[in-house]
């Protein structure tokens, strides 16, 4: 019996420590293998737009498309670096960025198996900031919700992925 009581009391102690603070490592980016049909369908996009902002007299729409393929192709040549994502009683630290509680406005955990969603999004309280979109890789979901529920309210809404995050998957950006 005393052997059980040191077996409980030691899972509970555990489970405790494990809300105390909630560590894990995520990609910088989702890094996408795209085939070659790939490249030769966004070149000819790209292509286009240029075409079609020079003849609108539209420069900063061709400057804009240049520099997202000059983006997408560094991005291509480089792996993603691995960032730390902590949770604790202060806020959420996602690499070297650290975000108070007070700086977020709620959160919701999106978790789809069959198609592969298993993410953290956290809304901020200023609206011209984007939404912080981070995948849980193999966290328990229901372990990061129990946490945050303690120092913000979910977002029930949110049962989807966002469209913006679902077209970039759909067009491999």
């Amino acid at each position: 019996m005393p052997l059980e009581k040191e077996k409980k009391s030691a899972i509970a102690r555990e489970e405790s420590d494990q809300l105390a603070e909630i560590n894990w490592q995520v990609p910088e980016y989702h890094q996408y293998q795209r085939p070659t049909a790939w490249y030769y369908l966004a070149a000819a996009a790209g292509g286009g737009l240029i075409v079609f902002a020079l003849l609108s007299n539209n420069f900063l729409l061709a400057v804009l498309v240049v520099l997202a393929a000059i983006v997408i192709i560094l991005n291509d040549r480089n792996e993603p670096n691995i960032i730390k994502v902590s949770l604790n009683y202060e806020g959420l630290r996602l690499g070297r960025k650290f975000y108070d509680f007070d700086e977020l406005k709620n959160f919701s955990v999106v978790y789809k198996p069959r198609d592969g969603i298993k993410n953290l999004y956290c809304e901020r309280k200023n609206g011209f900031l984007p939404r912080l979109s981070i995948p849980l890789e193999q966290k328990n979901p229901l372990t990061v919700r129990k946490f945050l529920l303690q120092y913000l309210p979910e977002d029930l809404e949110r049962t989807h992925e966002p469209l913006s995050e679902s077209l970039a998957k759909l067009f491999k950006l």
